[in-house]
């Protein structure tokens, strides 16, 4: 999973990247531009259901789920003028399945806004009208390409006709994303690789006196959706926890009554958007989290630990987290009746537990 982070200058986005990675690799000074080279970095998913689980098998070590985080530098208004510059970015944005657009909504004087003022609603159009902007120059190139040879082939004839439809969309500000398209014009649209048909997560900047805002306040605030995923988060808290112990960063989070960072959110809520979750396997050796796509079949989740795993599955062992950890064992737990025998359809839950059985 990669999430390309996205935003005007001066938000504290790399500040944000900075807490995120646990590292000091974004250069976090106060002015635009700061950024032209993507910061790339692998984010470990937290979840306390490893460790709990490597207790109960007594395994050796744990392997998280992960993401990709690329740290992609914005600039202003009418970014595409600065040609040269704004291709390097729509490349980096293309390589990511899901768009974080941090905004900010936290006031400060020391810290300039490029527009001159702080106006979340504002700067959300602002950098969707170049990602528009962008599409609207990919399909319309596209459009002009296919035009006659839409005339004898009809596959082609009817993707001509999607394109039509979206660029008209596009022109009156729409996202692809918010476009109401059937499975088969979104499958034509594909290899557009279009900008705004990707997922969108927002990570509100706030100060610490609104860390307690729900989504919906947030969501109005920003005049999003209620569908749009928004998360609050306070990066110059994040940032001060960086060089926190493990029992330091506990125990300031336990008196904002807190389990988990507003980062651990943020993560969960950009894995939640592109339809993701992770399923879990647990043996001496390693416990460790496989990301997933939610409503995948228990061969699908095989897949992704070995290709052929697919073709070679026969059936599944499959127990909930909590089962295991209460039970200790495998064999304990089938003992009490906890573990369940599952074929090729069954569908694979949050928090299950599985152990493949393959006939090669």
């Amino acid at each position: 999973m990669k999430i390309g982070i996205v935003w005007l200058p001066n938000v504290w986005k790399s500040t944000l990247f900075n807490a995120l990675t646990r590292n000091y690799s974004a250069d976090a000074q106060n002015f635009p531009f700061c950024t032209i080279e993507p910061n790339v970095w692998i984010v470990n998913v937290n979840d306390e259901r490893l460790e709990k689980i490597r207790v109960a098998v007594d395994g050796q070590k744990v392997i998280p789920a992960n993401c990709e985080f690329i740290d992609i530098a914005w600039i202003v208004e009418w970014a595409s003028k600065w040609e040269w510059l704004w291709n390097k970015f729509l490349a980096n944005i293309r390589e990511a399945d899901a768009i974080l657009q941090v905004v900010r909504v936290f006031e400060n004087s020391d810290i300039i806004h490029v527009a001159g003022k702080v106006d979340p609603k504002f700067d959300i159009e602002i950098i969707n009208a170049e990602l528009i902007l962008a599409d609207i120059e990919t399909v319309t190139k596209r459009i002009y390409s296919d035009w006659k040879k839409a005339r004898t082939d009809k596959d082609v004839a009817f993707a001509v006709e999607v394109y039509n439809r979206v660029l008209e969309e596009l022109n009156k500000w729409v996202l692809v994303h918010d476009m109401w398209l059937k499975d088969e014009e979104l499958l034509a649209l594909k290899d557009l690789h279009l900008l705004t048909n990707k997922e969108f997560v927002y990570a509100c900047n706030v100060s610490e006196d609104m860390m307690d805002s729900s989504e919906a306040e947030l969501q109005q605030l920003l005049w999003l959706w209620a569908n749009k995923k928004v998360v609050p988060i306070c990066a110059k808290l994040e940032a001060d926890m960086i060089d926190m112990s493990i029992e330091e960063k506990n125990e300031f989070l336990s008196e904002m009554w807190l389990k988990t960072t507003w980062l651990d959110d943020l993560i969960k809520a950009s894995y939640d958007a592109l339809g993701l979750m992770y399923y879990f396997t647990a043996w001496v050796q390693e416990v460790r989290a496989w990301t997933i796509h939610k409503w995948d079949t228990a061969p699908k989740a095989a897949w992704v630990i070995h290709t052929d795993f697919e073709k070679w599955f026969i059936k599944a062992d499959v127990v909930n987290w909590k089962d295991i950890t209460e039970y200790k064992w495998w064999a304990w737990a089938r003992e009490v009746w906890k573990v369940s025998l599952q074929g090729k359809d069954y569908i694979v839950q949050d928090g299950d537990v599985m152990l493949f059985k393959f006939n090669n």
